[in-house]
């Protein structure tokens, strides 16, 4: 038995003194390759609506207003008919985290012929036999100066104006619609209110944005001076409770400051 134990355990040994020679005669393992080094892209840096900016808009404006007169008594309530309007803006903006607050000026033609529709019926010494008269007053153009304020998130601004405006009005006329005759034409004159509005606005690109934008203007009451056929009467026309609202689509480029 004792025999048995000394073959096996010399047999081992033999065994795992060959298993480490033919170990000690296979080629070394290559080594391995070196890892490529993983490129790093910054992140692109937040955007920001801080920076001046320049753009275009077009729209449709909308005036209206009551002209009473000092001679016959009567209401010649203005139409409210819409128009097209167009021109710019310019402004800047500082955002201080999620708030923006800036300026924006804005100056637009338009062609808002206000009357009063089919006219309005009147009597009296300059109009022995009666009469319909219509008013009308073209506004010529509409500049806004306001500060605004908003909420951004990321590249999406919804914001509120306040500010104040001024209207160039001009031709003012009193009509006799039955003879087509114009009693008379005012001199052009600028009328000023406060303004309110708010809007969208959404930067499609770094620099490139667009809005949609509503705005209220109060405009103060405008007189006018008629001299009557017959008498010579002078008719004063005064305009109140005038306001201006538009609705516009624009376009600015935003010179950021990122």
């Amino acid at each position: 038995m004792r025999k048995l134990v000394y073959a096996s355990a010399l047999s081992s040994l033999l065994l795992g003194t060959t298993l480490a020679a033919n170990a000690a005669d296979l080629p070394p393992a290559p080594p391995m390759a070196p890892r490529a080094p993983v490129a790093y892209i910054p992140a692109p840096p937040p955007f920001s609506w801080t920076g001046f900016y320049i753009g275009g808009n077009v729209g449709g404006g909308w005036s209206q207003g009551n002209v009473v007169d000092s001679v016959f008594g009567v209401n010649f309530t203005n139409g409210n008919q819409a128009s097209f309007l167009g021109g710019g803006q310019v402004g800047g903006n500082y955002q201080i985290g999620s708030f923006v607050i800036g300026a924006e000026a804005d100056f637009d033609w338009f062609a808002n012929n206000n009357n009063s529709g089919n006219g309005t019926s009147v009597t009296g010494p300059a109009f022995p036999a009666g009469a319909v008269l219509r008013v009308s007053a073209n506004d010529r153009w509409e500049t806004t100066l306001a500060a605004r304020f908003g909420y951004a998130w990321d590249h999406a601004l919804f914001y509120g104006k306040a500010g104040g405006g001024w209207v160039g009005a001009g031709n003012f006329a009193v009509t006799n619609v039955g003879t087509g005759s114009s009693l008379a034409v005012s001199n052009s004159n600028t009328n000023v209110g406060w303004l309110l509005g708010a809007g969208f606005e959404y930067a499609f690109t770094q620099n490139w944005t667009a809005k949609l934008e509503y705005d209220y203007l109060a405009l103060n009451n405008a007189s006018y001076n008629v001299t009557l056929p017959i008498t010579g009467q002078v008719d004063t026309f005064t305009n109140g409770g005038r306001n201006v609202q538009t609705f516009t689509v624009g376009i600015n480029y935003l010179f950021g400051m990122n």
